[in-house]
């Protein structure tokens, strides 16, 4: 059985725990991740902990009481020409992969978000077959100016 927990600006996760989530986000992440200190700013953003809109993460267990995956969504500000919502980083443990954790995260994820999801895929990400079979559409082709 899959245990999930949810941490919000209401019920933030202890120092210990948001750091696990965040070590656990990077290594798990593998080829498709982002440096530490960007998955931590994610959270904090999430948690309100920096001036933001908030979010949540979605941390799922295993029955050894071990993450198996985790969800970080941070709330956009926006609504209609932009989604409310956009899923920042989703990732499962590598043994727990093909096992039903990532549906169920964003299952329960979509459930627990006010307004449209938006996410960023790599073309090439395993991962894009589970968003597409829950419902998510490719409408634009993302392009950014690094400055």
């Amino acid at each position: 059985m899959i245990e999930t927990k949810m941490f919000n600006p209401v019920n933030k996760p202890t120092f210990n725990e948001k750091n696990q989530i965040v070590d656990f986000l990077f290594q798990s992440l593998e080829n498709y991740g982002d440096p530490k200190s960007h998955i931590q700013k994610c959270a904090e953003y999430a948690l309100k902990e920096t001036p933001s809109f908030g979010g949540f993460i979605l941390v799922s267990y295993d029955d050894k009481s071990e993450i198996s995956g985790a969800v970080i969504i941070n709330q956009t500000g926006m609504k209609d020409y932009i989604p409310e919502n956009i899923l920042v980083y989703i990732a499962t443990r590598s043994d727990m992969r093909g096992k039903g954790v990532g549906k169920k995260l964003m299952n329960d994820t979509i459930q627990m978000c006010n307004g449209n999801i938006a996410l960023h895929v790599e073309p090439d990400n395993p991962a894009k077959f589970l968003y597409e079979k829950v419902g998510f559409t490719s409408k634009y082709l993302e392009m950014r100016l690094i400055k």
